[in-house]
């Protein structure tokens, strides 16, 4: 856990937040997907590096709820919340301005969304100690990873949601090995609580899988096009999650005994999912490749599972802290994906 002291002391009122809409009630429902951290809402106070911000994001949390499921943001680490590591938490005179995310030291840290490291080095931010990169994100968003034992990715450098940017670790004032990880919305230094802001992107970051809605693209929209296919789907895969491939999902969701609401969340995700290993061969072992490329791997999507396949999965769960037996089972895809 952080011992630093980087925000000033949240506004109680702030933190009951902002109410979700029927409508991101009904989608979260129908594909297995929660938007009720929303209700933990943002904290608030005056602005200034490290301060603590009262709005997720320049719109509303309802809009976001519904718009912002666009494959956009991911994961930035696999781990646990540490008790007192929560957005918020008294640290001194000030405030606890992200979340700590737990694990052993080494556990890859993921860029979680693109943009260009615009800070890298000790104590970036103030009032934050270690090791830290600053990712600046479109639409006036940043990101902040501290406490890293390595980097991965150099000061300027562009980089893409899901890329390997470091290493957790113990740098600076900490009790254990974290991740501290900050979300910043409209200027560097007005932090907002990075719990619901993931949450309203599609993303879980307690190890939960990602949701999306129709209008979403990226490279995971290809892992669901190659799943899709590998039970007849015949979909171009294109990464755009558009009106065909939406059709597809419904019809899957159907079939399968699921609400029929287009959104793949954590329900539509565990049928999709195949458990594959070294010999498998067709449109899933694709839709694995690409879920790796993903997180870095660098591997040629052609559909066999073959020793370099293995290899890459095998180095994914040892990053990752999973048990590194080299099948791609539900436990992998959820990390891959999330």
């Amino acid at each position: 856990m952080c011992e630093d002291h980087s925000g000033s002391a949240p506004d109680p009122a702030a933190l009951r937040g902002h109410g979700i809409s029927r409508r991101g009630m009904l989608a979260g429902v129908g594909a297995g997907f929660s938007l009720a951290l929303l209700a933990a809402g943002t904290a608030s106070a005056s602005g200034g590096p490290g301060a603590v911000g009262s709005d997720a994001d320049t719109h509303g949390i309802d809009d976001i709820g519904i718009l912002a499921l666009n494959g956009a943001w991911c994961n930035p680490t696999q781990g646990t919340f540490p008790a007192g590591g929560h957005f918020g938490a008294p640290r001194g005179s000030g405030s606890h301005a992200g979340q700590d995310i737990s694990n052993s030291s080494g556990t890859f840290v993921y860029a979680a969304a693109a943009g260009t490291v615009i800070r890298r080095g000790v104590g970036v931010l103030p009032g934050r100690t270690g090791n830290g990169i600053v990712i600046q994100h479109a639409g006036g968003l940043y990101s902040y990873y501290g406490h890293l034992n390595a980097f991965r990715v150099n000061l300027n450098a562009s980089v893409k949601a899901g890329q390997r940017i470091g290493d957790m670790g113990t740098t600076g004032n900490v009790t254990g090995p974290h991740l501290h990880f900050e979300t910043h919305s409209g200027s560097l230094g007005n932090a907002v609580n990075p719990v619901p802001f993931a949450t309203a992107r599609g993303v879980n970051l307690q190890r939960g899988w990602s949701s999306f809605n129709p209008g979403a693209a990226g490279q995971r929209v290809r892992v669901i096009q190659h799943l899709l296919n590998q039970r007849g789907a015949g979909l171009t895969v294109d990464g755009a999650y558009g009106s065909v491939s939406s059709a597809a999902v419904r019809s899957f969701q159907s079939s399968n005994g699921l609400v029929a609401d287009g959104q793949v969340g954590p329900l539509t995700w565990q049928k999709l999912v195949y458990s594959l290993q070294q010999g498998s061969s067709g449109h899933h072992v694709r839709a694995l490749q690409t879920g790796l490329n993903k997180r870095s791997a660098g591997l040629v999507v052609d559909g066999g599972f073959g020793a370099v396949t293995t290899t890459a999965v095998r180095t994914f769960q040892s990053g990752n802290r999973l048990v590194v037996d080299g099948l791609a089972g539900p436990v992998t895809w959820r990390a891959i994906v999330g």
